[in-house]
């Protein structure tokens, strides 16, 4: 059962008054001056929604699919390092993506198990690879992940080296992976012909997660890449990068329909939604959304985080002019100058102030 609240503003309110400052700065904030994390919210805010009047919306389909599974609403969730935020860590994500009809990414961070969360439900998952070994110790990860049922590999290629995210730093606070990990610098050593080799032991459909130029996308889809996994980690990574959403448009341009196209970054609102999938992507994930409503009610705050999300949507495709997620295309949005400055609030106006800290 979700929980009584009626926004996602009620949930973020929530999340603040339970989680501690330290675990607090670590979901909220980004990397250095947090220009790219503002930059994600930017992208949004510099699009408006061109409605179309006249059309029977009065049955309203959110739902697509997704590497041939069937999902809600085109939502899914990114990975994280869950454990931080809710003592179940994995299990509460996939509790709720099952429970609500939407996937979710397991990252290899994540506690309990990957064997754990994969038994937790039958729903299908992807799990979400970080490289801290070499060939063997991959082969190793991905033989447990094909034994435990996952049905794709998402691979992360941002993360050569851990950032400097200012806010946590100022508390002397290191998430508990980083604390212990002293096999970190084997994500620095990732070139594409090790994503190669991986890709080949997996033997399932593959997801390239950190894709931020259409060189890269380009390299990525004569690899065989099934899926480009547009994102530059919440802004947590490279600071004074551009908005995911900036980078859309070239990704798609290079991609032309030959690979899905998938996007997180910001993604807050139900329109933020329906700009994606009107410039090219055939779903998005949710991280600091996802990880308020499990700060605000561990599994039942995530799956009314994802039941809002759902309500938002219903309402913008009938006032859009759209009844499926199919016939949303990029004559549905327009530039247009943002009425605020950005922040990872900016989308909720009502929060005292506009930002929490």
């Amino acid at each position: 059962m979700s929980l009584d609240f009626v926004t996602n503003q009620e949930i973020i309110l929530a999340a603040r008054r339970n989680l501690t400052q330290d675990i607090w700065d670590y979901l909220s904030g980004g990397a250095e001056s947090e220009t790219t994390m503002r930059r994600n919210r930017m992208a949004f805010d510099s699009l408006a929604l061109r409605p179309r009047i006249c059309v029977d919306v009065a049955k309203i389909d959110t739902s697509t699919t997704f590497l041939g599974q069937k999902l809600r609403i085109p939502v899914m969730m990114a990975p994280g390092s869950l454990q931080t935020i809710t003592p179940e860590g994995g299990v509460a994500v996939a509790k709720a993506a099952a429970d609500f009809g939407t996937m979710h990414f397991v990252s290899s961070v994540t506690q309990p198990s990957l064997e754990e969360i994969a038994a937790s439900t039958q729903h299908p998952k992807i799990f979400q690879l970080y490289i801290r070994g070499g060939l063997d110790w991959c082969e190793e990860i991905i033989r447990r992940v094909k034994q435990a049922g996952y049905m794709a590999l998402c691979l992360t290629v941002d993360t050569a080296h851990y950032s400097r995210r200012e806010r946590q730093m100022m508390n002397r606070w290191l998430p508990p992976n980083k604390r212990t990990e002293t096999s970190r610098h084997f994500q620095g050593m990732l070139t594409w012909e090790m994503m190669d080799a991986i890709k080949k032991m997996a033997g399932l459909p593959f997801i390239l997660k950190g894709v931020a130029t259409a060189e890269d996308a380009k390299i990525a889809m004569d690899h065989g890449v099934d899926v480009i996994y547009i994102s530059n980690h919440g802004g947590r990574q490279l600071d004074h990068g551009r908005g995911t959403m900036d980078i859309l448009p070239e990704i798609v341009d290079r991609v032309r329909g030959k690979a899905d196209i998938i996007l997180d970054g910001s993604i807050l609102r139900g329109t933020d939604v329906l700009k994606a999938l009107a410039l090219g992507c055939k779903a998005v994930t949710i991280g600091k959304l996802q990880g308020w409503g499990l700060g605000a009610g561990g599994q039942a705050g995530l799956l009314r985080v994802l039941e809002l999300l759902e309500e938002e949507l219903i309402i913008d495709m009938a006032l859009l002019g759209v009844t499926r997620v199919d016939q949303i295309s990029a004559s549905y949005v327009c530039k247009a100058p943002p009425v605020c400055s950005p922040n990872e609030m900016s989308a909720f106006p009502h929060l005292p102030g506009g930002q929490l800290r």
